[in-house]
This record gives structure tokens, C-alpha cells and sequence, in this order.
């Protein structure tokens, strides 16, 4: 995939969404860097403008070496935390005040698969996987793994609803 296919991939689903096509822009440019050690080096400078601006200054926590298919899309974004070693799939959507990642100091992070809706202030923590086309509802703690075609609430969070 050539960089500029690449660092625009979630254009189409935050369409009207200037900052979430923004904050997606950003970290597509800095998950360039994985590519191989010559584009992390090349990119060393971008890294730290990456950190300082997006991290620190927006209060974003998307690490550059995530792991995210295509399609993400971010809605608000303050206070969003992902962990390094989530895995997020294609079609992701991430709400304000979220954090995805380790329930322990070394643990392991969830997967998220595809055409996965994640509410607002919802911590989903541990080794577990979120199904296909599932939704987390807002203010959700999502501490087991969650079946495809669902729709979970509540701390902790509890299937509510299948999708047919």
C-alpha cells in the first residue's frame, strides 16, 4: 500500500468528522513507522511531534505501533486510551473517554474485530476478544470477551441484545 492510500484509509467513515479524519490522519502517519527500522528513523522527528501534539496536547493515547486495521473511526476523542498491544480491527468505532488495554502490569490487551461500536467512558481491559459487529454500550466495563452480534452494557458488562 503506498503512504498516501495509507495515511488516508479512515477518510470514508469519518467523512463530515474533521476531527476525528484529523486524529486518524495523524496516527496513520506515525503507524507508518512500522513499516521497517529505515521509515521508523525517517519518521523519528514526526514520532516525537506525534507524542507532544496528539498525546499530550489533544489527550489522545493512540501509540504509533497499534495495531489497527482500516475504516477506524474516532468521534470526539479526549481522554482515549489504547493500549499498544490491542489489536483493533476494520470499521472500529472509539468514543471519548475510553480505554482499551491491560488489566495487569505486562497483561495481555483485547482484540476488537471488525464493525465494532465502542460508547462513550466504556473500559474494556484483559485478554479478551469482542466480537464482529458487536456494540459496547456507553459507561460499559468489558472484563470477558463478548460473542459476535451482540450488544453488551452495564459494570460489568452484560449481553442486553443478539443481532441478527
Amino acid at each position: 500500500m503506498n503512504f498516501f492510500v495509507f495515511i488516508t484509509q479512515d477518510f470514508t467513515n469519518n467523512k463530515g468528522n474533521t476531527k476525528g479524519k484529523l486524529i486518524c490522519f495523524l496516527f496513520r502517519i506515525a503507524n507508518y513507522a512500522r513499516v521497517n527500522k529505515y521509515t521508523r528513523i525517517l519518521l523519528t522527528p514526526y514520532l516525537l511531534f506525534y507524542k507532544l501534539f496528539v498525546e499530550w496536547t489533544l489527550g489522545i493515547e493512540i501509540p504509533y505501533n497499534t495495531s489497527i486495521s482500516n475504516g477506524l473511526k474516532v468521534l470526539h476523542g479526549q481522554g482515549l486510551v489504547v493500549n499498544s498491544n490491542s489489536i483493533i480491527g476494520q470499521n472500529v468505532v472509539l468514543r471519548h473517554s475510553t480505554t482499551i488495554g491491560n488489566s495487569k502490569s505486562g497483561g495481555k490487551s483485547p482484540i476488537i474485530k471488525d464493525n465494532v461500536n465502542i460508547g462513550a467512558n466504556s473500559v474494556i481491559i484483559g485478554d479478551i476478544i469482542i466480537g464482529e459487529n458487536s456494540v459496547v454500550g456507553a459507561g460499559s466495563i468489558v472484563v470477558k470477551s463478548v460473542p459476535p452480534n451482540c450488544i453488551v452494557a452495564g459494570n460489568p458488562a452484560r449481553i442486553i441484545k443478539t443481532i441478527l
